[in-house]
């Protein structure tokens, strides 16, 4: 979390007050005021506000008519969600390495492409660009959907356009630990109206059909799903926290450029560390500055050094969860707990690409191994962005 304050607890208690704060409602309508802001801001056609990113994906895979027999390429390098978000509608999750940026690669990605493959998610990791064009052709040439997980990425944007909003379907997250946040919370946006009505239906199958006029205009069938709405006090926070979102990015992305002027010139030259490339770094979040070593060794070492001064950072090879090696559920084909809901036991999923190793990604592991991140505060200033900078010229 970055920013938040009276204004949030203002909002939160308007909706209270209103004693009118389920999601649909005649009062505040905070949610649905959330939803119109956000495609607005982004230029999504469509947008639902749900519980988490996961929520989102799955939303969106369900839209995109994605199910058992089929195959989504994730990288290797991203949150377990956006993999369970694959096995949660009973397809398979096929990994991909990373590159350079430390998002997908989009030549591996073709390498792994079979005909089961109905989807390619590639993941915003710490608000980093994907290479979006290369993607695009790809997809445009094999005939595969494209899922953006923008949830570390809220506002990140590629070449002028938003993340999330670039392929068939993004997905956001808002909890605690994203660019803004009401603890809890995501979306999924859409310029699709059939994802769109499916992934309406989805979210929310107990309540859609029952509250409002939910269902005005949909032509898609009833059926089943799950229950991922949220309420009005949710969208409240976010309508703020949206209203301090284009600060937030601004003062991230001008404290990282600043500090990669003092620290590492593009290309290395100006000093002795060499930030990692970037597909888009003016579109790039600003969250973190991303440090390339020549090896493991030097990346801990310059770690050890930089905790000494005072300035901690982060190898991303030890973010637990967030490393393919350690996504438990996926590495040991174990994606439900019923057998029968089981995507890796259907025979519908049999012979599809899930025979993981532990290395079948070294190229991923090398680089999460030497690369250190320090992470960007947008409240810092100049004089702490030059001791920063100091120390890390000096490890």
């Amino acid at each position: 979390m970055y920013r938040i304050g009276q204004e949030e607890i203002n909002a939160v208690g308007r909706a209270i007050l209103s004693r009118d704060f389920f999601k649909i409602n005649g009062s505040g309508r905070e949610v649905y005021n959330f939803e119109e802001e956000w495609k607005q801001l982004t230029g999504a056609k469509y947008a639902l506000t749900m519980t988490s990113g996961f929520a989102a994906l799955s939303s969106a895979l369900i839209g995109m008519g994605i199910g058992p027999g089929d195959e989504v390429i994730v990288p290797a390098y991203t949150y377990i969600a956006s993999a369970l978000a694959v096995t949660s509608v009973g397809a398979i999750p096929v990994i991909a390495e990373v590159d350079d940026t430390l998002t997908i690669d989009v030549a591996d990605v073709e390498k792994k492409l079979s005909p089961h493959t109905k989807a390619v998610m590639p993941v915003y990791i710490q608000g980093f660009p994907a290479d979006l064009d290369a993607l695009t052709a790809l997809a445009k040439k094999y005939g595969f959907k494209i899922i953006e997980d923008a949830c570390q990425a809220d506002g990140g944007m590629y070449h002028g356009r938003y993340l999330g909003t670039i392929g068939d379907a993004g997905a956001f997250s808002f909890n605690y630990f994203k660019v803004i946040t009401s603890g809890e919370g995501g979306a999924m946006v859409t310029g699709d109206r059939t994802i769109y009505e499916r992934a309406l239906i989805y979210h929310d199958a107990s309540a859609v059909a029952f509250f409002g006029d939910q269902l005005n205009g949909i032509d898609q069938p009833l059926f089943g799903g799950t229950e991922f709405r949220v309420s009005d006090l949710t969208g409240a926070i976010l309508r703020e926290q949206l209203k301090r979102m284009p600060g937030i990015l601004s003062d991230l992305r001008r404290n990282r450029t600043l500090l990669t002027k003092l620290t590492c010139a593009e290309g290395g030259a100006g000093g002795k560390h060499c930030k990692a490339p970037s597909h888009d770094i003016d579109g790039d979040c600003g969250t973190t500055l991303p440090l390339r070593f020549d090896s493991a060794e030097e990346c801990r070492a310059f770690q050890q050094k930089a905790a000494e001064k005072g300035v901690g950072t982060t190898v991303p090879i030890d973010t637990g969860k967030h490393i393919y090696t350690n996504w438990t559920q996926i590495m040991e084909k174990r994606g439900a707990l019923h057998p029968a809901m089981d995507p890796f036991l259907m025979e519908a999923n049999k012979g599809l690409q899930h025979n993981y190793s532990a290395d079948m990604c070294p190229r991923t592991l090398d680089l999460l191994s030497r690369t250190a991140y320090v992470m960007i505060s947008p409240d810092w200033d100049e004089a702490e962005i030059g001791r920063i900078a100091d120390v890390i010229n000096n490890c």
